[in-house]
């Protein structure tokens, strides 16, 4: 997809008009000086299991082009009370980054929901942030569940159509249905868990009288005509394919105004005014407008008393997406829009894939190449999943439907890989109904037009970076500075760097870089007065907070997995976390004996060293000392860590339950108030550990279990001797990203005795092109019981323009 449209209709009998230059004029500020990121996260599955990882690529572009100047993506993952469970900073790279989240074995089952975007974006509707909602399953239970035949089909939730209760919308072309103007209306019938479902029926008047049928074409969509008359009202009887009957109200119709036509010809698309009143002056002029990528490609003025009231716009020279049409009054008033279309290619980046040599015995090789178009240059991610075990759907929402589609949409779009298919009559026509049944609101014409555009709240980041005021008592610190060192345990890395302070005592260190988390050491200088005491504050970005999020995007269960295979993969994930232990255990099983001798782990040290008494013993231990969590306080931080454990509302006052009853909470052993240790700094605990009902011992029974937290003691606290005289903030970095395990079996390892459960066989953020040959070549091992397995290749070149394959090999 070019960043940059060409004009594809001249402007024909538009003479220069301060009326029309006035509309077209704000569409042109609105592009230029408030471009739109998009993004777009690629997966390696589409759901999981406690224990997994989540691998994910992004992909982000500005204004139709890879986003080059970007730096900070935000990735959470959010619980459908709108909890943020777990989230990421993840580095972008001319457009691109890579990322992952680990589940826990403890990973409550449910529906979550990928979220995604940068902070630039914050500053429009959230409504366009990446979404997609995931499953994720608990190997053990509901792989028992999954195996009762009462049980196993409902683990994935409510299906399309699996809920008799439904509702219908209804949608007229233009917005408004207009007395004495024929009428296309369409509509979209949904069930109860949001699902598309099939309906039919009749629209009769307020008499009783028939006069449309109605009946859904595609996904709950369907489309009827007819010519609404002045002071009726119109009803629509229906009934599901379950037989549930019900009667709608269908929108009232205005008594006098403008409707409009369209009719997407592919080549071509045809539109169309009437008015209800030919002799109505207030409408005499209009002005149509056509935009792509918020850039104008068509206008003209209509002249009613000429009879120029409608035109062609054509289209055969403008890229794949959606265009805009929208009818003016004279004063600037929209009356009338309606969403099309183009369509001129099926594939933007055109891949083929292949296969070198596909082997399909245990642990074998299998060699594939990827062949692209002529000269291109880009970034591809590749997913090779077990093809039995992870179902795939193939019209679920892929890097073309999103760019081209969904990430312009407001509303739910149900498989909308199913309309880059093909391009027969009936895919166009269906595409049509969805261009007619979803709102396009990135901004609002009455809203640009009055000069009223975005407030800038939230800057377009190229790094990570530390705000803050001065201050020497009440006064700012004027033209001072702060001085700052930043260490970074990861990798040991360090900077020192000195921010100025302005009029007001702000500063600003700006686009520093790290990973994990920096110890952001600082104090302030003042110039005139040196060795002056000087209060620093540090104002907390937006992503450290813990507030809950607003769901703009529809909260739905994903369909459910057939039965067999739920079965089957809850098995072998159960299976591969035994294995996955054995080895951060340091625990090797071989075929002839095993070895469990090892040493104590770093948790069993610190929990020998805190913990005594009835604390002792069993019971989950998190270390403070080496982890160092960047949370709000200790319950944001065990927050879906604990399985059972239900932490809910706000941090600061949070709810707590577990198994019907509260937890008892301790201090060094001592019983504390939930408000206490929210407002202990998470930089005093040394460990945390908690036990599951019922915590014998315990003050009133115990029967909620306890959560034992443990202040750090001398020689836990890490003293630096070249910090002396600084302050200490912890401050979220990117995302460091293991590399992904792809086992090589051609070299014997003693990791290779243990079984081989993996699902996913090969994933890879960054596929290697060979830009002479235009090729992308890679190889994987098998697992120990893959017969087939699927590859999913998806990608975007230095123009924007996004491909995708999916092939299953067998």
């Amino acid at each position: 997809m070019t960043g940059v449209l060409l004009t594809c209709a001249a402007f024909s009998y538009i003479p220069a008009d301060e009326w029309t230059n006035r509309i077209t004029d704000a569409l042109e500020k609105f592009y230029h000086d408030y471009p739109q990121e998009k993004v777009y996260l690629h997966f390696d599955k589409d759901y999981y299991a406690a224990g997994e990882t989540i691998w994910f690529k992004s992909y982000v572009t500005l204004q139709e082009l890879p986003a080059y100047g970007a730096r900070n993506l935000y990735v959470e993952l959010i619980d459908k009370d709108g909890i943020v469970i777990q989230k990421r900073i993840v580095e972008l790279n001319e457009g691109g980054g890579a990322g992952e989240i680990e589940l826990p074995e403890t990973f409550k089952s449910g529906t979550y929901q990928a979220r995604a975007y940068t902070s630039y974006m914050m500053n429009y509707d959230s409504s366009f942030f990446f979404h997609k909602n995931i499953r994720v399953y608990d190997p053990k239970k509901d792989a028992a569940a999954a195996a009762r035949p009462t049980g196993g089909n409902t683990l994935g939730g409510d299906a399309a159509g699996a809920k008799s209760a439904y509702s219908v919308q209804f949608f007229p072309e233009g917005g408004d249905m207009i007395a004495g103007v024929a009428s296309q209306v369409a509509f979209k019938a949904i069930n109860q868990g949001g699902y598309p479902t099939k309906v039919s029926g009749t629209v009769s008047d307020s008499k009783g009288e028939k006069i449309a049928e109605l009946s859904t074409f595609h996904d709950g969509m369907g489309l009827f005509e007819f010519t609404p008359k002045a002071g009726e009202t119109y009803t629509a009887k229906t009934k599901d394919s379950a037989g549930t009957e019900k009667t709608f109200s269908l929108p009232a119709a205005k008594p006098s105004g403008v409707g409009m036509r369209v009719y997407n010809k592919g080549s071509r698309i045809f539109y169309l005014t009437a008015l209800s009143n030919q002799e109505d002056t207030a409408y005499a002029q209009m002005l149509l407008v056509a935009q792509m990528q918020n850039q104008l490609i068509y206008k003209a003025v209509l002249n009613v008393a000429e009879g120029k009231i409608s035109g062609l716009i054509p289209t055969k020279n403008l890229p794949n997406g959606i265009m805009q049409i929208t009818l003016f009054k004279r004063d600037g008033t929209p009356l009338a829009e309606r969403l099309a279309f183009v369509r001129n290619n099926l594939e933007e980046i055109p891949m083929i894939i292949s296969a070198n040599s596909v082997s399909k015995g245990p642990r074998t090789k299998t060699e594939l190449v990827l062949d692209l178009p002529d000269a291109n240059r880009g970034q591809l991610s590749v997913s090779v999943t077990d093809a039995d075990q992870v179902e795939h759907d193939e019209y679920d929402n892929n890097i073309v439907s999103h760019s081209l589609l969904t990430s312009d949409l407001k509303g739910y779009v149900h498989r909308p890989g199913w309309y880059f298919r093909d391009t027969t009559e009936n895919t166009l026509k269906a595409l049509d109904m969805v261009m007619m049944t979803n709102g396009w609101r990135r901004f609002s014409w009455e809203k640009i037009i009055a000069n009223q555009y975005p407030t800038f709240r939230y800057p377009y980041e190229q790094g990570l970076t530390v705000l803050g005021v001065a201050k020497k008592g009440n006064r700012p610190l004027v033209n001072g500075n702060v001085s700052f060192m930043v260490k970074t345990p990861v990798d040991s890395g360090q900077m020192i760097a000195m921010a100025p302070t302005n009029e007001k005592g702000e500063f600003a260190l700006a686009n520093i870089q790290f990973k994990d988390t920096g110890l952001v050491y600082y104090k302030a200088n003042d110039p005139e007065k040196k060795g002056a005491w000087i209060d620093v504050s540090i104002t907390r970005h937006f992503f450290e907070l813990a507030n809950p999020v607003k769901m703009p995007y529809p909260f739905m269960i994903p369909p459910p997995l057939s039965t067999n295979v739920l079965k089957s993969y809850l098995t072998t994930v159960n299976e591969g976390n035994v294995v996955n232990r054995r080895v951060n255990d340091k625990t090797i099983y071989l075929k002839e004996f095993n070895v469990t001798s090892r040493k104590p782990t770093q948790a069993e040290t610190i929990d020998k060293r805190y913990a005594s008494g009835m604390f002792s013993g069993d019971g989950q231990v998190f270390d403070f000392t080496t982890e160092n969590p960047v949370a709000m306080n200790v319950f944001q931080y065990l927050q879906a860590r604990v399985a059972g454990l239900q932490i809910t509302g706000n941090m600061n006052e949070p709810q707590l339950s577990w198994r019907g009853d509260k937890p008892q909470l301790f201090l060094d052993q001592m019983p504390v108030d939930v408000q206490m240790i929210a407002n202990l700094p998470i930089t005093d605990i040394a460990m945390v550990k908690v036990f599951r009902p019922p915590f014998m011992g315990g003050f009133g029974g115990g029967a909620g279990g306890a959560i034992a937290i443990y202040t750090r003691r001398g020689g836990d606290t890490p003293r630096d001797n070249t910090v002396k005289g600084f302050e200490l903030y912890k401050k979220w970095g990117y995302n460091v990203v293991r590399t992904f395990y792809s086992p090589d079996y051609a070299v014997k390892k003693p990791i290779h005795e243990l079984p081989d459960k993996r699902l996913t066989l090969y994933w890879n953020p960054q596929l290697n092109i060979d830009t002479i040959q235009n090729v992308a070549r890679f190889d994987f091992y098998s697992n120990d019981f893959s017969k087939r397995f699927r590859v999913v290749v998806e990608g975007m070149d230095v123009n924007g323009n996004v491909g995708r394959v999916e092939k299953i090999f067998e």
